[in-house]
């Protein structure tokens, strides 16, 4: 089991693509063994046991072999570029981190997914 951080997230979105660009820039910089993988491809998503619909949702990372979403893996993927330690810090705080999951599960994901939606649904004919 590898202890290899992996992040899967919606590329085709322009706010989390720009989010996970600056993730990407910083782990390169550092040197870190993080991987960024588009949801984009049947295979990852085999890879990760996701289905497209509940990728498209929010934001994985796996690391020892487990899978995590949401709030919870942004703090995981936080803790792992040191220019970012401080923000998992702050947003594990009990009530910190309460109220993030929540703006974030009932607010922001599913905001961004009904977007993807949206954006999905102009590109067919």
């Amino acid at each position: 089991m590898s202890n290899k951080v992996e992040v899967l997230y919606n590329a085709s979105c322009p706010i989390c693509r720009r989010e996970v660009d600056h993730y990407a820039k910083l782990s390169t910089r550092q040197n870190l063994s993080i991987g960024y993988h588009d949801l984009g491809s049947a295979e990852q998503l085999a890879d990760w046991g996701i289905s497209e619909k509940d990728a498209a949702k929010r934001l994985h990372l796996r690391k020892g072999g487990q899978i995590y979403s949401g709030i919870p893996a942004f703090v995981l993927l936080w803790r792992e570029i040191p220019q970012m330690r401080w923000l998992a810090t702050v947003v594990n705080l009990p009530g910190v981190h309460f109220l993030a999951c929540k703006l974030y599960d009932f607010v922001l994901a599913p905001l961004l997914y009904r977007w993807h939606l949206v954006r999905q649904k102009r590109k067919m004919p």
